[in-house]
C-alpha cells in the first residue's frame, strides 16, 4: 500500500486498471435498454425465437465491447502525477487537456464509491480548490484504488503535519432518526415517481397499450366510486412514499459519521454508495438550521454548512452537498450547529479603528456603540422610533439615512470586490456585543436555545453569540395576511370557473374545498411566517431567521460579509420596510433580512461590518 508520500517524484501514473471490469459491469444497464428496444422491434415481425435471442446476444456483446474499448482508450490517454508543488492531470481522447492544481490551493478532497466500484476496490477522487464550483473546476481522478485514494487524500491535506485530534466524533448515526425520514415530500411524491418509472419501462418493452388500458380502468373505477377509491389511492400513495423515504434515508445516511481532523471536518455516509467529504474549517462562513414544515411539526431539524467553494450535489445525488447531518431531533441539531459555529475559521474579528466612522462626535459619558458614538436612532422608521438594537433612548442619537449609490430606492447596492474581501474580513465585526434588549424570541423555542447552550448574552468564544431575536414590525405581518387573502380570492374565482365547466356533479362541489381549506391554512401560514421573522447580532455572527414552510435560522460570520444590497419595493416603502441582503462568497451568495424596519435594517448593516456601509450613510443630529 502506498503511504501517500511515495506519490511524490514518481512521475506520471496511470489510473486503476480494474476500471475495465467495473465499466463492463456498469454497461449491463445500457445492455438492458438496448435488448428491450430490440425485443420490441423484432417480436412484431414474426422472427423465430432463436434468431431473436442471437440478435439480442450479439447486440449485448457489442455494447459491452464498445464501453470497454472506450474505457481502454480513456485509461491509455489519462495520466496524473503529484509533485512537491502541484497535482497534475493529463486527459482527453480527441481533445487533450493538461490541468494542474497548486498544493497550497487544495481545499477539499471528496471520495465516492458506488456499489460496483466498491466490489472492485475503486474510488473516485475529486480535488477542489475552494472556488465557487462551476463545471470543470474540480480535478477528478476516476478511478483510483481505495488505498491510493486514501493515501492521496492524506497527502494533499497534509494530515501528517499535525497529530490527529483525540476527541470523539461530532456526530454519529442513530437509527432512531429514521423516524424523521417520512416527514418530507418524498412521502407524497414517491408513488407518482414509481408509477412514472413503471410506465416508462412498459413503454420500452412495447407494453404501452397494457399500461394505457390499466390507467383507463383505474380512472373509470375512481369516477364510479370516488368515496372509496380516493382514500384507498391516497393511502397506497402514502405507504409507497413512506417506504421509499425510509429506504432513501438508509442508503444516503447509513454509516454516517461527522468527525473533526486537524483543521478540517470530515463527513462519511452512504450504505451502498459510500461518500466522504473533507472540508477545511477556514472555508466555513456560518451554519444554517433548516426546519421544513413536516419535519418541524415532528420535532426535527437539519444542519447545513455555509462554506466557500462548496458546489451543488451531482445529478445522481439526492442530498444537498452542504448537509452536515441527516434529519435529527431539534435539540441535537442546535447542539451540533453550536459546535460547528465554535470552530475557528477566519482570524478573529478586531475592534474597528478610531477613524472607521465618519464625523465621530466628541466623547460622551454615555455608553459608546461600535462606531465610537453614543448611539444612533432611525428617524427614517415609522414614527421615528429608535431601533431595537439601540442603547437607551434618552441618549443624544444622530439620525441615520442612506445617500449616494446605496440609497434604498427600488434597489440599492453597496459592497466590495474580491480584492477588498481580505481587508474587510480583517476588519471583521466590532466589539459591539448583542443587539437585543430582552424582547420576545419571536417564536424561537427557548428550550432549544438552552439545550444548545445559547443563553442570553451568547457564548463568549465561538458560538452563535445570540440572545433573543429581534422581531420584525407589525407591518410585516399585515403584508403576509394581505397576500394570503388575495391568494384565497384567486382560488375562489378559479373554483367558481371550474365548477361551471366540470361535467361531474361530485367534482363541482369538491373544487370548492380548495379555497375553503386554503383560507385557514393561508392565514396560519401568514402568521407563522411573520412569527418566524427575526434577527440578532452577536460578537461573531449575524443571525437571521425566516420562513414558514421551510424555516431557516442562519448564523453568518460577520467577517465573511463582502457587501450589502438594500431592496425596497413600492409596497415596502409605504409600510416603512426594506430587505437587507448580506453578500458573501459562501453558500447561496446572499442572505436576506426580509421586511425589517427601515431604520433597524440600515442600523443592522452599518454595525454588522463597521465601516463598510458608512460611505453611503448620512447621519443627522436631532
Amino acid at each position: 500500500m502506498n503511504d501517500g508520500t511515495s506519490f511524490l517524484g514518481e512521475g506520471w501514473r496511470r489510473l486503476a486498471g480494474r476500471s475495465l471490469w467495473a465499466s463492463a459491469v456498469k454497461s449491463l444497464a445500457v445492455v438492458a435498454g438496448v435488448v428491450a428496444a430490440l425485443l420490441r422491434f423484432l417480436i412484431g415481425r414474426d422472427w423465430p425465437i432463436g434468431a431473436v435471442v442471437a440478435v439480442c446476444a450479439a447486440a449485448a456483446m457489442l455494447v459491452v465491447a464498445a464501453v470497454v474499448a472506450y474505457d481502454v482508450a480513456r485509461l491509455r490517454t489519462t495520466r496524473w502525477r503529484l509533485t512537491p508543488e502541484r497535482l497534475e492531470l493529463r486527459s482527453g481522447i480527441t481533445v487533450r487537456q493538461h490541468r494542474s492544481i497548486p498544493l497550497d490551493r487544495v481545499r477539499s478532497v471528496n471520495l465516492r464509491a458506488d456499489p460496483v466500484a466498491r466490489v472492485f476496490g475503486l474510488t473516485v477522487v475529486k480535488v477542489g480548490t475552494g472556488e465557487h464550483a462551476a463545471e470543470g473546476t474540480e480535478l477528478v481522478l476516476d478511478p483510483l484504488s481505495r488505498h491510493e485514494a486514501e493515501s492521496l487524500r492524506r497527502t494533499l491535506l497534509r494530515q501528517d503535519e499535525r497529530p490527529a485530534s483525540g476527541d470523539g466524533p461530532l456526530a454519529e448515526l442513530r437509527w432512531s432518526w429514521i423516524r424523521y425520514a417520512p416527514l418530507s415530500l418524498w412521502s407524497f411524491t414517491g408513488a407518482a415517481l414509481v408509477l412514472g418509472a413503471l410506465y416508462k419501462a412498459l413503454d420500452w418493452f412495447g407494453a404501452k397499450r397494457f399500461a394505457t388500458e390499466a390507467a383507463d380502468g383505474l380512472w373509470d373505477w375512481v369516477t364510479a366510486r370516488p368515496l372509496v377509491a380516493v382514500p384507498l389511492i391516497l393511502a397506497a400513495n402514502l405507504a409507497v412514499g413512506v417506504l421509499g423515504a425510509v429506504l432513501l434515508f438508509a442508503e444516503s445516511w447509513g454509516r454516517y459519521r461527522l468527525e473533526r481532523e486537524p483543521g478540517r471536518l470530515r463527513l462519511h455516509r452512504g450504505l451502498l454508495t459510500t461518500r466522504s467529504l473533507t472540508l477545511e474549517e477556514r472555508r466555513l462562513r456560518g451554519v444554517e438550521i433548516s426546519e421544513p414544515l413536516l419535519l418541524r411539526l415532528g420535532g426535527g431539524a437539519r444542519v447545513m454548512t455555509i462554506a466557500t467553494g462548496l458546489g451543488k450535489a451531482d445529478e445522481h445525488e439526492t442530498e444537498d452537498a452542504a448537509a452536515l447531518a441527516p434529519p435529527l431531533p431539534r435539540a441535537l441539531a442546535w447542539s451540533l450547529a453550536t459546535k460547528i459555529a465554535a470552530l475557528p475559521t477566519a482570524p478573529p474579528p478586531a475592534a474597528p479603528r478610531a477613524d472607521a466612522a465618519l464625523a465621530t462626535p466628541p466623547p460622551s459619558p454615555l455608553r459608546a456603540d461600535a462606531f465610537g458614538r453614543t448611539g444612533m436612532s432611525a428617524a427614517t422608521g415609522p414614527a421615528g422610533r429608535a431601533p431595537r438594537h439601540a442603547a437607551p433612548a434618552d441618549a443624544p442619537w444622530p439620525a441615520t439615512r442612506a445617500s449616494g449609490p446605496g440609497t434604498p430606492g427600488r434597489h440599492g447596492t453597496t459592497g466590495r470586490d474580491a480584492s477588498a474581501g481580505a481587508a474587510a474580513e480583517r476588519r471583521g465585526a466590532g466589539a459591539g456585543g448583542l443587539w437585543t434588549d430582552g424582547l420576545e424570541t419571536g417564536g424561537l423555542e427557548t428550550g432549544a436555545l438552552e439545550t444548545a447552550g445559547l443563553e442570553t448574552g451568547g457564548l463568549e468564544t465561538g458560538g452563535l453569540g445570540m440572545g433573543a431575536l429581534v422581531p420584525h414590525p407589525a407591518a410585516a405581518r399585515r403584508r403576509r395576511i394581505v397576500r394570503a387573502l388575495v391568494t384565497v380570492a384567486v382560488l375562489a374565482a378559479a373554483a367558481g370557473l371550474a365548477s361551471w365547466l366540470l361535467p361531474w356533479q361530485w367534482s363541482r362541489a369538491a373544487v370548492w374545498a380548495i379555497p375553503a381549506l386554503a383560507l385557514p391554512f393561508g392565514m396560519w401560514l401568514a402568521v407563522e411566517s411573520a412569527r418566524s421573522l427575526g434577527h440578532a447580532l452577536g460578537r461573531r455572527y449575524l443571525v437571521v431567521r425566516r420562513g414558514a414552510v421551510v424555516r431557516s435560522t442562519i448564523a453568518l460570520d460577520r467577517g465573511g460579509v463582502s457587501g450589502w444590497t438594500i431592496t425596497e419595493s413600492y409596497l415596502q416603502r409605504r409600510a416603512g420596510l426594506l430587505t437587507v441582503s448580506a453578500a458573501t462568497a459562501a453558500g447561496k451568495g446572499h442572505y436576506d433580512v426580509v421586511d425589517v424596519d427601515r431604520g433597524d435594517g440600515l442600523e443592522l448593516a452599518a454595525r454588522a461590518v463597521p465601516g463598510l456601509l458608512e460611505p453611503f450613510l448620512v447621519r443627522e443630529r436631532k
